[in-house]
């Protein structure tokens, strides 16, 4: 097997890893940092965190895809109140954004640089997983926001103070906004489809940062292979977020996230395992 075709099925693999975590509340940088500790790409570091971000693009374009109808005012049939509510749903995810928006662009480097080790990721799986569990075991929070257009600016606030705690690799970013909103009141399908809008921003943000952060660095210079690299990686992780968006949307209607939880605690203690003794 040649080199150009090992890496691509790496590229295959980090793509559908992405796609999958990316919309669970599972932390999609909790498993890119342990993947990453599997699977080397055959690149320079500088290359993989550019690589980390193309993917993210790739997951983004999806949601936008599958949200479209939301989130743009004007079309679709939409009367002159629902281009209004639509529009109020822009300021509920600008809101929602500014709180971990300014702790990231301040932190950014701190966190990329103290908190992504394996130990961490496996500690913030467990406590949220923990919390998933007891939240739906014991009911927490009046399930009273049932639509996108009942939710209040100091619900979303809410929503984005939680996701302030997604910085900690391990946590979820929509693990986070999941759990802030369930305990604002939403329910569980509506808490969901909020969590996909705020990520567009908070990703495309956190995405351009460490672009500029490349292209200042390193420049925009790749050989063919990177190419191709960033082509398949982003090419799988577009096609499986489709996929697992309008999965998990069906899924949150009938369903609570207790199974979430559980796959976070046994992740966290694999990790922990294999990162203490089978990692030597």
């Amino acid at each position: 097997m040649s080199e150009l075709v090992k890496e691509i099925i790496k590229a295959i693999i980090f793509g559908i890893v992405e796609g999958v975590t990316e919309w669970l509340p599972v932390s999609s940088t909790g498993h890119m940092i342990i993947l990453n500790n599997l699977i080397h790409l055959n690149v320079t570091p500088e290359f993989y965190e550019f690589f980390e971000v193309v993917i993210q693009l790739g997951a983004i374009l999806a949601i936008v895809i599958v949200l479209w109808k939301k989130i743009w005012p004007w079309g679709f049939g939409k009367t002159k109140a629902e281009t209004k509510e639509t529009f109020r749903l822009w300021g509920l995810m600008i809101v929602g954004c500014i709180p971990a928006g300014v702790l990231g662009v301040l932190f950014d480097d701190f966190f990329e640089e103290k908190m992504h080790t394996p130990i961490v990721v496996a500690i913030a799986l467990i406590v949220y997983g923990i919390i998933f569990i007891v939240m739906e075991k014991t009911k927490f929070g009046k399930k009273t926001t049932k639509e996108l257009k009942d939710i209040s600016f100091k619900q979303a606030l809410s929503v984005g103070i939680f996701q302030v705690f997604s910085l900690i690799p391990g946590t979820s970013r929509s693990g986070s906004t999941i759990i802030g909103g369930l305990a604002s009141g939403f329910d569980r399908p509506t808490i969901a489809e909020f969590t996909f809008i705020l990520a567009i921003p908070v990703m495309a943000g956190a995405s351009l940062i460490k672009l500029l952060k490349y292209i200042k660095n390193v420049g925009l210079v790749f050989t063919s292979t990177e190419l191709i690299i960033l082509g398949v990686g982003c090419g799988v992780a577009f096609i499986v977020s489709m996929i697992v968006i309008h999965s998990f949307l069906k899924y949150v209607r009938k369903h609570d996230f207790q199974i979430f939880g559980w796959y976070r605690i046994a992740l966290g203690i694999i990790v922990i395992l294999y990162f203490s003794f089978l990692a030597h």
